[in-house]
């Protein structure tokens, strides 16, 4: 039945592989379980409510997406959203949570509307072969950044000058230092964290380079063990694997949508709106295109329903009680262990809501297990930039800044508005304008006045 309904043998995959990896897909997410409620709990938000809207919605909008698209794509609150969320509209505008809420429904709305007439998937068409490439690269070098910072590889110094230290302790912590403040360097890999990582991206290389099959998960649940008894991850005294959810704190439709048109919210409507089409763009063509979903045309058959169901995701998570939900890049650690069905997303949100009967377990997991996935994910996702045509400066300049700007700025959708901007304009300039679909100079300017109207 599973061969049949998923086309297993037509993706060149089978069950194990894809069990295999909807665990890995599910352990490089599992964090978002216990980051969005610090994240909306900060925003004076029930945590336990927004643990269960975050594992119900992940794992409800997870599984849809691999029963109805065949796609092996998994979807959470997104991160950056749920900051932009709780620390902007929230904390930094004092509007109600409810009404944020409202607006993040909205949005779901607005984009549900754009997937039923089809404006999302002529986006998606109409970005060129080179550009779709480059979002794959810069995917990865963006999931790559993740991981070199969840493992401590990469550490960022701040030596501020009196003037700035002033202004970021009046602001509580909050304030951007000055370019020459702020220092990339290495991490101090005498760190028991930091080597356990090394250890584990090791393990994990050595394994696929001989071609083990669930090597990820494997590394994962290693560096877990080891970490262990180095005494990196503490297990708690009385420590049970097992916890019941408490289903009577929740958020379920609480969500005042009245509210939020009432108050006039179309900037902050309009901002989940662009940020989260423009992300989950991103996600979807670079994870599909890993996973060989592309054809010979460029085009994603299926993309309609992925992107309906990403909408209604968004809508979905607004009446549990969370931020926008939308398609994970993490989703490339499972179609790098082999994903390529939509098996590999039911597995992973069925785990997300047995998640929530297993929290304990889930936060043994630390960061340098799965840091060093998202490396190897990001290397694997480099394959792609051999399709891009570099002779042509038309072509490699948008391809370059969208891949560099990703990881650069942490952002897929400001790597996505550079290539967008950039490629009609050479391709204009150079006199040969008409190669450029023309919902990439709508894009182009919808982008302009975006970055204009909402610098901020």
């Amino acid at each position: 039945m599973l061969e049949k309904y998923f086309e297993l043998s037509a993706r060149k995959t089978d069950v194990k592989t894809e069990v295999m990896a909807g665990i890995t897909t599910f352990m490089t997410m599992a964090y978002i379980l216990f980051v969005n409620p610090s994240i909306l709990g900060s925003a004076g938000m029930d945590k336990n409510a927004v643990l269960l809207a975050t594992a119900l919605g992940a794992g409800i909008v997870t599984i849809l997406m691999g029963v109805v698209v065949n796609y092996p794509i998994a979807l959470a609150p997104g991160m950056g959203l749920n900051a932009f969320y709780a620390f902007t509209v929230i904390l930094g505008m004092g509007v109600p949570w409810q009404v944020a809420l409202g607006a993040v429904f909205i949005s779901g709305i607005i984009f549900i509307i754009l997937t039923v007439t089809k404006v999302r998937q002529l986006l998606v068409e109409g970005i060129p072969t080179s550009l779709k490439h480059a979002i794959t690269v810069g995917i990865g070098l963006f999931i790559t950044i993740i991981g070199l910072k969840l493992s401590g590889l990469m550490s960022i110094r701040l030596s501020l000058i009196p003037p700035t230290l002033e202004k970021i302790l009046a602001a509580k912590g909050n304030g951007t230092p000055m370019h020459f403040e702020t220092i990339i360097e290495m991490g101090k890999l005498a760190d028991p964290s930091i080597l356990l990582a090394v250890f584990g991206l090791a393990l994990i290389a050595v394994l696929m380079a001989r071609n083990v099959k669930g090597s990820m998960l494997i590394g994962i649940l290693a560096t877990t063990i080891l970490g262990i008894m180095m005494g990196v991850v503490k297990v708690p005294a009385g420590f049970s694997p097992v916890a019941i959810p408490n289903f009577s704190q929740n958020a379920f439709l609480a969500l005042d949508i009245w509210g939020a048109l009432q108050m006039g919210l179309l900037t902050i409507i309009f901002t989940f709106t662009f940020v989260e089409l423009f992300d989950t763009m991103g996600t979807l063509v670079g994870t599909a295109t890993k996973a060989g979903l592309m054809d010979k045309n460029g085009r994603f058959p299926g993309i309609g329903k992925a992107m309906l169901v990403d909408a209604t995701g968004v809508s979905l998570g607004a009446m549990l009680g969370t931020s926008s939900i939308t398609a994970y890049v993490e989703s490339a650690a499972g179609i790098g262990a082999g994903g390529r069905t939509g098996l590999t997303a039911v597995v992973c949100g069925l785990l997300f809501i047995l998640a929530l009967f297993f929290t304990p377990l889930a936060g043994l997991i630390p960061d340098a297990a799965t840091a060093p996935a998202l490396i190897i994910v990001g290397a694997l996702m480099m394959e792609s930039v051999r399709h891009i045509d570099f002779s042509d400066f038309t072509e490699s300049l948008p391809a370059f800044l969208t891949i560099a700007l990703m990881p650069f700025t942490y952002s897929i959708a400001n790597g996505i508005s550079a290539g967008l901007v950039m490629y009609p304009l050479l391709k204009l300039i150079s006199g040969r304008g008409r190669e450029v679909h023309w919902i990439i100079y709508v894009l182009a300017i919808l982008v302009i006045v975006r970055f204009m109207f909402l610098a901020e």
